[in-house]
């Protein structure tokens, strides 16, 4: 039995990771980030807007996150999520944590090759995220996302494929 997590930036390319890791491995894979959207779509919010209301209503957060909790506690499961290797240290759950990082212009160019649009309005959206969830995480957990000393294994995929960085994570937890 395994517990894994892959954290990573917006367009960093840990959901397709994630899932391709799903593929290989067998296990089941749950992505955190489905849940905050559908939870947007619910509030009938944009992603932007919906981080900005979670910035004043911590509530919905911590749902959210301790709906992660049980699922990593439960184990035997690929959690995907900017907070999973986060929350899995933070509560001493054992998983192996990986965070997939790369350059903000290749993940804006990747978003806007996933979801059309412009790739500096797509940066800009990136950026003001990212700040919206550093500062909730901060505020809430005392979390700095930028902070990787937490997790087991780092990836920067620019210049990787998904399917390198799959073959990189397989051969670290010798399965």
């Amino acid at each position: 039995m395994v517990t894994i997590t892959v954290s990573g930036t917006p367009g960093s390319g840990k959901t397709t990771v994630a899932q391709l890791l799903h593929e290989k491995l067998k296990i089941p894979y749950i992505y955190s980030g489905l849940i905050f959207r559908e939870t947007a779509e619910k509030y009938k919010m944009s992603l932007e807007d919906f981080g900005k209301y979670c910035e004043k209503n911590a509530e919905v957060d911590k749902e959210l996150d301790a709906r992660q909790i049980e699922i990593l506690k439960e184990g035997n499961v690929i959690l995907e999520g900017r907070l999973a290797g986060w929350l899995a240290y933070k509560h001493k759950i054992p998983a192996f944590k990986i965070a997939i990082t790369t350059d903000i212009k290749i993940r804006a160019e990747r978003i806007v090759k996933r979801e059309k649009g412009d790739a500096k309005q797509r940066e800009k959206e990136i950026l003001e995220r990212e700040r919206s969830e550093n500062a909730r995480y901060k505020k809430y957990y005392n979390i700095n996302l930028k902070d990787f000393s937490v997790y087991d294994l780092v990836i920067d995929s620019s210049d990787k494929t998904p399917e390198e960085i799959v073959n990189i994570i397989v051969e670290k937890i010798n399965m």
